[in-house]
């Protein structure tokens, strides 16, 4: 399954900040692909072997640094597969915003330059749809943020030999 999220690129080492220092802590943002495989996060329970085989979680195409983008609420976020749009949205219909998330995961854990925070995905995941859509073997899955740039990945299942 595909699920665009923005990706928030920590860049000074990050501990109990607040939401309003939070910002100050960011290097940049990309375009983050955070692959799920839901036949195994469904027949574990949990997600860490859904989300974690090689070649999962591709982003880019590039870091766009902090001070290009003040306002990462404010950005357009896209989904395509095999050309048809999945996913349209902004961030400012994030669940979570980028402040809160970088000052909630820094009340429990320090983060480090070059941590990757994902964001989270907006509606329109292929295992929301109805029918479910599940991406084969070819499948061309793009992703967009406005400012950053656009992302492509073809999808290749494994052989298992």
């Amino acid at each position: 399954d595909w699920e665009v999220e923005l990706g928030v690129v920590i860049g000074r080492t990050t501990r109990r900040v607040s939401e309003e220092q939070a910002l100050d802590y960011v290097l940049g943002y990309t375009v983050v692909n955070d692959v799920t495989a839901r036949d195994l996060q469904s027949g574990d329970g949990q997600w860490v072997r859904g989300k974690s085989p090689d070649t999962f979680c591709p982003m880019g195409p590039v870091i766009v640094t902090a001070d290009g983008i003040p306002d990462p609420q404010s950005l357009g976020i896209r989904a395509w597969v095999n050309g048809a749009v999945m996913q349209d949205s902004n961030t400012r219909e994030m669940v979570f915003g980028v402040r809160h998330l970088i000052a909630f995961l820094s009340q429990a854990f320090t983060l480090y330059p070059g941590d990757i925070i994902a964001s989270g995905t907006p509606h329109g995941v292929g295992i929301g749809r109805t029918p479910p859509v599940f991406l084969k073997n070819g499948d061309v899955v793009e992703m967009e943020i406005d400012r950053i740039g656009r992302l492509r990945n073809v999808c290749r299942i494994e052989d298992e030999d």
